[in-house]
């Protein structure tokens, strides 16, 4: 970083480490007036999240829309205190509001000398499942972020990401740091959130999610399945403000065998499964479905398509 990045750097960690330090019941009441704020002043995306929020469930009313909508900005302001909170969260404050199930599967193949994946999403606060290696016994727990066009909010998130142990790996380096690690005989586990939009020349699959005609990545499938990595969902659940269970769901192969993409189809199932159950928890601010089929069909033709799917 040059001067003026490390400046904006030890400015921002002081002022959020400072903040985090206050009990999590103000940063609560922080997060309350946030809300009234984001969503009643400045109305962030609000457009968006309704029309996200519509196309998704036409099955609900409008009074069921703009509750889930309410329900969206209240814990999305919980989200970010939360998230500064995690800064000075004890271990044994972490311990008991991250819960999570199944482990004890990710262990037993750990134990084997067998590595794993864990696919998420944006769903529920996954800046706290970076947790996870207070967890486990061995093994390296890890997970995928994209490089922030910030260098001082990029190194803030990289050094929260990694308090409890968790390594962070570059989205760009994801197959070169997992091939090193299975030379070297490291089991680990990584953790996957692959529920963002991709670039049109990145789409090898469309999906039906959400009502949604919806292209997806599939990269994450390709490096599981070449690495053979056991495969699993993280299924998140918010029983009360401030806790949360994360319970790891194994993706198994079907008696038939794998099929190309039968990871990504899962996923993107048990995804929907948990948004409909408890829908107020999703990203729903982010623009989801702005690129469609018929603009991948005007950029590349049908020969161009079919090569781009072999290449998975």
């Amino acid at each position: 970083m040059d001067i003026k990045n490390k400046i904006i750097y030890h400015l921002v960690s002081t002022f959020f480490h400072l903040s985090s330090l206050l009990p999590l019941w103000i940063h609560y009441r922080v997060s309350d007036g946030l809300f009234y704020l984001i969503y009643y002043i400045v109305r962030y995306r609000r457009k968006i999240v309704r029309k996200n929020l519509v196309s998704s469930f036409p099955e609900k009313s409008e009074d069921e829309i703009r509750r889930i909508e309410r329900d969206f900005y209240s814990w999305f302001c919980d989200y970010f205190v939360e998230t500064v909170k995690m800064l000075t969260m004890s271990r044994k404050q972490m311990l008991r509001r991250m819960k999570f199930e199944g482990t004890e599967q990710i262990q037993k193949y750990f134990d084997e000398g067998q590595s794993c994946a864990v696919y998420l999403g944006h769903y529920c606060n996954w800046e706290w499942i970076t947790s996870l290696p207070l967890h486990l016994d061995n093994g390296i727990s890890s997970q995928i972020y994209h490089h922030l066009e910030s260098p001082a909010f990029n190194a803030f998130f990289l050094k929260l990401r990694s308090r409890f142990g968790a390594v962070n790996i570059e989205m760009d380096d994801t197959f070169k740091t997992i091939a090193t690690w299975k030379r070297e005989n490291k089991v680990n586990v990584v953790g996957y959130i692959a529920d963002q939009v991709p670039g049109l020349n990145n789409v090898h699959l469309w999906v039906d999610f959400l009502h949604h005609d919806t292209p997806v990545f599939s990269g994450a499938e390709k490096i599981n399945v070449i690495m053979g990595a056991k495969v699993f969902y993280a299924d998140v659940t918010r029983p009360r403000r401030g806790y949360y269970v994360c319970r790891f769901i194994e993706i198994k192969l079907p008696p038939a065998g794998y099929e190309k993409f039968f990871y990504t189809r899962e996923y993107f199932r048990l995804l929907e499964a948990s948004i409909n159950r408890q829908p107020a928890f999703w990203l729903w601010s982010h623009n989801r479905w702005k690129r469609t089929r018929e603009q991948f069909n005007e950029q590349f033709t049908p020969e161009e398509q079919k090569r781009m799917l072999n290449r998975l």
